[in-house]
């Protein structure tokens, strides 16, 4: 049997699904190994320029207690592309393509021989473009994992979040919890988003502001 795994997908784009996936990841630690992996990553520098550190694979490594160099990127995020566009996009501009079938065999696999609890961060929003006929959407389901839906609190989040939810409800797929990730200059606090979310949602709703750990409710998702 495989270890138990997750797949962090996000409401919208720069919300937050890389800080909520390596909070995770730093509060899994402390019972044991974690594999965290982030296949699909755009606006990446290379690995040997300074501004590789910000990157969400050089946080994901931090959060697992990695180094970052050629080995550890590559086994944590194969599909790297320079420009910060959709992956589809991205690929394109380096004369590269992206297939879904690759993406998923090789996250299958992953998993397989991980030997410990996995977290698979997507990329944008749910239904981002992945290839030239897949969406974020489209990988969720293939591999049929127990979702961990991120949104922000800024206003318009809860309507996203809900949308978001809903979808996935309707393809068949899971939502474990959804995270409400604070968002910088808000109109809210994250609190009354999160409330609200969860008033029209049968799933746990967590909370996170910036800096904070990740809930331990959301840690046993993976137990």
């Amino acid at each position: 049997m495989s270890p138990p795994a997750l797949f962090v997908a996000g409401a919208g784009t720069e919300i937050g699904k890389t800080y909520v996936t390596a909070a995770l990841t730093r509060r899994l630690r402390a019972s044991g190994p974690v594999l965290a992996l982030k296949p699909l990553a755009s606006g990446v520098p290379p690995v040997g320029d300074p501004a590789f550190a910000q990157s969400d694979t050089a946080r994901l490594l931090a959060a697992q207690g990695l180094p970052v160099d050629a080995g550890t990127v590559e086994a944590c995020s194969p599909w790297r592309f320079a420009a910060p566009l959709a992956p589809d996009q991205a690929a394109a501009r380096e004369g590269r393509r992206v297939s879904l079938d690759e993406i998923v065999a090789w996250c299958r696999g992953r998993i397989a021989t991980a030997g410990c609890p996995v977290v698979i961060e997507g990329v944008g929003g749910l239904m981002s473009p992945i290839t030239d006929a897949a969406t974020g959407l489209d990988w969720i389901e293939a591999l049929a994992l127990p979702v961990v839906l991120v949104s922000g609190s800024y206003l318009g989040a809860i309507s996203h979040a809900l949308t978001a939810a809903e979808v996935l409800r309707l393809r068949g797929l899971t939502t474990g919890a959804v995270v409400v990730s604070e968002s910088e200059g808000a109109p809210t606090p994250p609190e009354t988003v999160a409330g609200a979310i969860a008033r029209h949602t049968s799933c746990p709703v967590f909370c996170m502001n910036r800096g904070a750990a990740a809930p331990e409710g959301l840690a046993a998702l993976v137990g």
